[in-house]
């Protein structure tokens, strides 16, 4: 996982914001804080997984550690903006490591259900959000030091999508790509292109300087990768929701895209994982613990 960005202001309203990118999932962990010794949060953390042998390992991870080390950080929060499918997460190792509280929005229990159903989990897998920490409600306020956050419910992608605003800065999850790529799918269980584009409109209607950062990238041939705009860029050049672009456009466009598109290569296992808010399943009699595979199921 390489650094990817950093911001240096020591300005409230500008909260500094520190990307660490995994080439491995096309993934960006955020570290957002108020300069060295200050509270600081993470975001949508990464746990190394190889599909092939079922291995975990926590490099990834490692590197969020030494930068919060090296700077002196009090993590006061392990933020996820959704149970992602394209990666685990390393919420509980960062936890155990350097504290904080693990947390996501409160309609994470929308799609514990849908997925206790879909893997036939045990019995006692609770579909009340309680794996994690926190559950955060619409508009709750973040408290992070000197800075003050707010939680942005933006469902669409999943129904528990949630953005984190800090100051002048937004962490938008699976909602908005660089204005080059567009926007996410909506074709897992519980997705809306309606309610995406509900969302969308919600974040492009904040101040058209406000910075977006995506969780992820995928760049065409012609540019490096990038996680960094604008409201006002996205507004003007966003290929699938710029200014212009109605409803109904849209959802005809996302419907029929979606149609065309593989399923993440990791949604099995990391779903899994992630609606345990990280941890692993419950070892087996044989001290093992494992994932399962459904046939023919999405």
């Amino acid at each position: 996982m390489a650094a990817l960005m950093t911001s240096t202001s020591t300005d409230t309203t500008q909260p500094q914001v520190h990307g660490l990118f995994d080439p491995a999932t096309w993934t960006v962990t955020y570290v957002v804080h108020n300069g060295p010794g200050s509270h600081c949060a993470v975001i949508d953390s990464v746990l190394d997984y190889d599909p092939k042998s079922g291995r975990t390992q926590r490099a990834s991870a490692d590197k969020v550690i030494d930068y919060v080390r090296v700077n002196g950080l009090k993590v006061q929060w392990i933020l996820e903006t959704h149970a992602h499918a394209d990666h685990l997460s390393a919420a509980p190792y960062l936890r155990a490591e350097l504290g904080g509280k693990i947390s996501i929005g409160a309609n994470i229990t929308q799609v514990q259900k849908v997925f206790k159903g879909v893997f036939n989990l045990e019995p006692g897998f609770k579909q009340d959000g309680s794996q994690f920490d926190h559950l955060f409600h619409d508009g709750e306020a973040i408290p992070l030091g000197e800075l003050t956050g707010e939680v942005m419910f933006v469902p669409g992608h999943t129904p528990a999508c949630a953005a984190y605003r800090f100051g002048d800065a937004v962490f938008v999850g699976d909602t908005l790509f660089m204005p080059d790529v567009g926007t996410a799918r909506c074709d897992f269980p519980g997705g809306d292109a309606k309610a995406l584009y509900a969302s969308m409109r919600k974040l492009l209607s904040l101040p058209p300087k406000t910075r977006l950062f995506m969780c992820h990238d995928y760049p065409p041939a012609n540019r490096t990768v990038s996680f960094e705009t604008s409201v006002a860029e996205q507004r003007a050049k966003n290929i699938h929701v710029r200014d212009g672009v109605s409803e109904e456009a849209f959802v005809a466009m996302r419907t029929k895209r979606d149609a065309t598109l593989d399923m993440p290569t990791l949604i099995l296992p990391s779903v899994q994982i992630n609606i345990r808010a990280g941890e692993l399943p419950p070892k087996e009699d044989n001290g093992v613990a494992y994932l399962k595979i459904p046939l023919n199921a999405l």
